[in-house]
Parts: C-alpha cells; sequence; structure tokens
C-alpha cells in the first residue's frame, strides 16, 4: 500500500476527531450535538491510531501538520480525561463495603434492565432473576406481554409498581423489600412515567428509590435532549432539597461522563460507583466496538459497594447491570464519600433547564397525544 495513502489517511482522521471534539463543546441541545457525548471511548482509540499514524508516517511537516497534531493531542488529552474516571486508575468515588456476617441486612441488590418491548425472549430474564435473586428488579420498556411473563417471579417479589405501555416507555417495579407509598408521576411528558418509592431495607432504614427511563435525544424519538435533561436535574434537586438518602437507577439514555449527568451528580449528591473501577457498558448489545453505559444506579454517601456488573445478555439490546450496595453511613463518614460539589452556576442552569425542559416537554406531549388520535383514526376508518 502507498505509504502516502496511509500519511495523508492519518491526517484526515486526526482532523475529523479534532472536529467531532469540539463539535461537542456547542452549548446547544439538539440531538446532532450531544450524540458526541456518547461515544468517548471510541472517539480516543480513533485519536490514538491517528495520533500514532501520524508519528510512524512522519515526514517534514509544514506548520499546518503541526498544528494538526498539536489539535489531536488535545483532544486525546480532553477525550482522556472524560473516561479516565471510569477506570482503576482513578480514585474510588464509592467506597468497597465492609466484610462481615451480619452486614447482609444492610444490603440491597438492585438489578436494572432495559428488556427490549418486542424482544420475544421473555424467558431469559425469568430465568437471571431466578438465578441471581436480586432485591430490586427494575424492567424498563415492558408492555403488557412482559408483565404476563413477569407475573412467574411475582410469589417471590410481593411489593410491584406495573406501567405497561406500548410506546417504549413502560415500566414496572418487582421488589422483595417494602415498598412505602409508591408513586408514578410523568415530570415532563405525559406518557413517559417514573416511578417514585420509599423502600424498607431489611434493617428497617426507611429510603427513596427513583426509576427513571427519559425520552433520549436522536433523529427517531426527540430532536433535544432538553426533556431527558430536565427530568434527570429535577429529580436531583428533589433529592437535594429535601436531604433524602436515595437511590436512583434506570435508563437514563445519557452517558455518565456528559455535562448533564455530571451536573445532576453536583445538584443532587449521588456518587456513582462505577468512578475508579471500570467500565458498565450496556448498550448495544450486538455492536461490541460501538457500546456504552446507558444504564445507571447513583446513591447517597451513606452506601458503600459490594458489587456492580454487567448481566448476561437476555435477549434486548442492552445488557442488565445488577449492583449491590451496603448501607453504613459511620464507614463512608470515615471514608469521606464525597460527592462533587455544586455552586451558583449548577443552581441557575438547573432551574434554567427545567423550565425549558417543561416548555419543551409541553409540545412534546402534544405531539404525541396528536398522533396517538391519528393513530386511532386511522384504525377505525379500516373496514371490518
Amino acid at each position: 500500500m502507498d505509504i502516502s495513502l496511509l500519511y495523508y489517511g492519518a491526517q484526515w482522521l486526526a482532523g475529523f476527531i479534532t472536529f467531532v471534539t469540539i463539535w461537542g463543546w456547542m452549548p446547544l441541545d439538539n440531538w446532532w450535538v450531544r450524540v458526541v457525548e456518547f461515544p468517548r471511548i471510541q472517539i480516543m482509540v480513533l485519536g490514538v491510531v491517528a495520533w500514532a499514524a501520524m508519528i510512524l508516517f512522519y515526514s517534514e511537516w509544514q506548520i499546518g501538520q503541526w498544528l494538526l497534531f498539536l489539535a489531536l493531542s488535545l483532544t486525546l488529552a480532553y477525550q482522556l480525561r472524560m473516561v479516565l474516571p471510569y477506570t482503576q486508575l482513578w480514585k474510588k468515588e464509592v467506597q468497597n463495603a465492609t466484610d462481615g456476617p451480619k452486614l447482609a441486612e444492610h444490603q440491597i441488590k438492585i438489578m436494572v434492565s432495559n428488556v427490549l418491548t418486542p424482544n420475544e425472549q421473555k424467558q431469559d430474564l425469568v430465568d437471571l432473576v431466578n438465578d441471581k435473586n436480586p432485591d430490586i428488579l427494575i424492567a424498563l420498556e415492558t408492555d403488557k406481554k412482559w408483565e404476563r411473563a413477569l407475573e412467574q417471579i411475582e410469589p417471590d417479589y410481593p411489593y410491584t409498581v406495573k406501567v405497561p405501555l406500548d410506546n417504549l416507555y413502560g415500566m414496572h417495579l418487582y421488589s422483595k423489600l417494602e415498598l412505602i407509598d409508591p408513586e408514578i408521576k410523568y415530570l415532563i411528558i405525559d406518557d413517559i412515567p417514573s416511578i417514585h418509592s420509599q423502600l424498607r431495607l431489611q434493617s428497617g432504614r426507611v429510603i427513596w428509590l427513583y426509576c427513571l427511563h427519559p425520552m433520549p435525544p436522536s433523529p427517531t424519538e426527540a430532536d433535544k435532549s432538553t426533556t431527558r435533561d430536565a427530568e434527570l436535574l429535577m429529580v436531583g434537586k428533589h433529592i437535594k432539597e429535601h436531604e433524602q438518602t436515595a437511590i436512583l437507577a434506570g435508563d437514563l439514555n445519557d452517558v455518565a461522563w456528559s455535562k448533564t449527568t455530571r451536573r445532576f451528580q453536583r445538584i443532587s449528591g449521588l456518587l456513582d460507583p462505577r468512578i475508579g473501577r471500570h467500565f458498565i457498558n450496556t448498550f448495544h448489545v450486538k455492536y461490541p466496538f460501538l457500546r456504552w453505559a446507558l444504564d445507571h444506579i447513583f446513591h447517597s454517601a451513606c452506601f458503600t459497594l459490594v458489587d456492580i456488573s454487567r448481566m448476561p445478555s437476555i435477549g434486548s439490546d442492552h445488557f442488565p447491570v445488577m449492583t449491590t450496595l451496603q448501607y453504613e453511613p459511620q464507614e463512608a463518614s470515615k471514608q469521606e464519600q464525597n460527592a462533587p460539589t455544586t455552586d451558583a452556576e449548577d443552581i441557575q442552569e438547573t432551574n434554567h433547564k427545567i423550565e425549558e425542559g417543561k416548555e419543551e416537554g409541553e409540545k412534546v406531549s402534544q405531539q404525541h397525544a396528536e398522533e396517538d388520535n391519528e393513530a386511532q383514526q386511522d384504525q377505525t376508518a379500516k373496514p371490518v
């Protein structure tokens, strides 16, 4: 192969990686901007290839090549800063749980699974739940068919909240632990639910549990990330203002290193157990190189981590993920588990984003209602 082609190919790739990174810095919520926040690992890998190739095929560079190499190097440094916290090279944000036979009653095991509504491998999730025996199952994208399939586990899960929907935003919560006054709320968009409940641990301690699945920014769903961002920030603000001990889990349709998720952590005070450990990339099952973390769990500083791991595929486009936490506030205090602190700019931007999200949510809700009406009219007009 002609070396000059490789050399110019490396320069083209370097320019592309630099452009994509700068593109993502634009202060816009449009999906075609925010989408570049997702594949940071992939961007970094391709950037390293371009960086190495430019050195390998080095010739007499002109000022343009030097500037491109410098821009690529700064781009790689930025992308590395975004993903490095989710490796063992970073300090753990959540400490390992204390060992001890008497601490089991202070643990809670939560499984999150986006099942993919048309997925026919329903028994795979049932078998996985029976095998792993979580205290809590949060199943997302569930409809009536999934609800019937999951009836098998109900003898072991006496506390349930069921929201079967055909719009890919159904949600089912199954719990062995007592749910206290659970509520189904539609925070931003009229047909996208979230579940809010108090939860009594085996030890008797009562905490809050929030289950979310906001709409993602994409060309086929939401034009902007505004409603997604607003829903997450709204719940985070509520947790902080009411000084709640809380766990928030679900498919957030966002990545942990996005500006919204990082602001959510500062606003809510919740911690991310993946920081200082490893990636838990759950989507997409079929494309290993194009895979990132969409399914998350965040929690108050009074919890330490027993384990967090990705589960085997159940036929969905998401892998399930299971997290075991341990409630031990004294140990957490000693180990100084502190979430990033918020500032006036975060508060101002959060309030602005929530108001903006409510306005956008009204538009989306109206659009969905009109689409439903049209679908019903089309169905009525069909000859029997």
